[in-house]
């Protein structure tokens, strides 16, 4: 008999403003973020900068990349919204950490797996290659997704110009455009499922990006003080934000405390509004899902 567990998923969060109207989906925009085991997406009005819709799903049993799209295609045939085709713009955020970051004053589109062959192993009969000018920064993110998941969203919807953009940017646009500021170096750092991203600004503009696997809450505080290290941050002086599905009794946060003297949790996006419907979800989730609406 088979052990192998069948391809499924879980809706873990919901969020809906009342205002949310099926029949006005043209004027939405939708973000949709997709990892390993995980995805995410959300509904903006364009009109408004507001957010009407959050849902957050866990996919369960997926042991190969085959296994994801079977789930994520689930995910689809069973909402009816995301099987919509007549969405104002859609974005997909790919959480990979096959990327690299460019200067966009030496990017040449025509060599961009060049670029990431560098530092990753890049398998061009499943991967394609993908890359993203950022707005906010002199920067090109490189990096790859699933060819069989983007030809199935492309076909999905096939009446759309399909955005395909990388975790990270969507975090460094948010953060640049993010009030919280010093004139000073800043980190901020997103907690993601085993995943931390480190951003550094410097009078808000971009200065470091960063990611970095983690199996044990010891390796936050190691990351974290590599990069302290290596860019000269004080941890007496230096302002450190964190987001993520954390809390202040997260042992990594614990942890982290007792070595950087400013630390704090981040707040939600300044750009984007939100109703009282979405005050169960703590300001510091989501940032980087929300974000993705920034990337045009």
């Amino acid at each position: 008999m088979s052990t192998l567990t069948a391809p499924d998923y879980k809706l873990v969060r919901k969020i809906k403003d009342e205002r949310f109207d099926v029949d006005d989906l043209q004027s939405y925009a939708l973000s949709l973020q997709i990892g390993n085991k995980d995805l995410q997406f959300c509904v903006t009005d364009v009109r408004t900068n507001q957010c009407l819709l959050l849902e957050d799903f866990v996919l369960e049993g997926v042991k190969t990349i085959n296994g994801r799209i079977e789930a994520i295609k689930m995910i689809f045939e069973n909402h009816h919204l995301l099987m919509a085709g007549f969405w104002n713009s859609i974005r997909v955020s790919m959480k990979t950490h096959k990327f690299t970051l460019v200067p966009s004053s030496h990017f040449d589109k025509d060599s961009v797996v060049e670029y990431l062959v560098v530092n990753s192993e890049i398998n061009s009969k499943i991967e394609e290659v993908y890359y993203y000018r950022h707005i906010k920064s002199s920067a090109t993110n490189v990096f790859t997704a699933d060819k069989k998941l983007m030809a199935w969203l492309n076909e999905l919807y096939a009446n759309k110009n399909v955005q395909i953009v990388h975790q990270g940017s969507a975090l460094i646009e948010g953060i640049l455009r993010y009030d919280d500021h010093t004139p000073e170096r800043m980190m901020f750092c997103l907690m993601d499922k085993g995943i931390l991203h480190v951003v550094v600004t410097h009078q808000q503009k971009l200065l470091y990006y960063n990611q970095f696997a983690v199996r044990i809450s010891n390796d936050y505080l190691k990351y974290v003080m590599l990069v302290f290290k290596e860019l000269e941050l004080s941890q007496k002086e230096t302002k450190v934000l964190v987001w993520g599905n954390i809390t202040q009794q997260s042992p990594h946060v614990l942890l982290l405390k007792k070595y950087i003297r400013h630390i704090s949790f981040g707040s939600r996006p300044s750009y984007l509004k939100l109703n009282f419907e979405f005050d169960e979800i703590p300001d510091h989730q989501y940032f980087d899902l929300m974000s993705v609406f920034l990337c045009d």
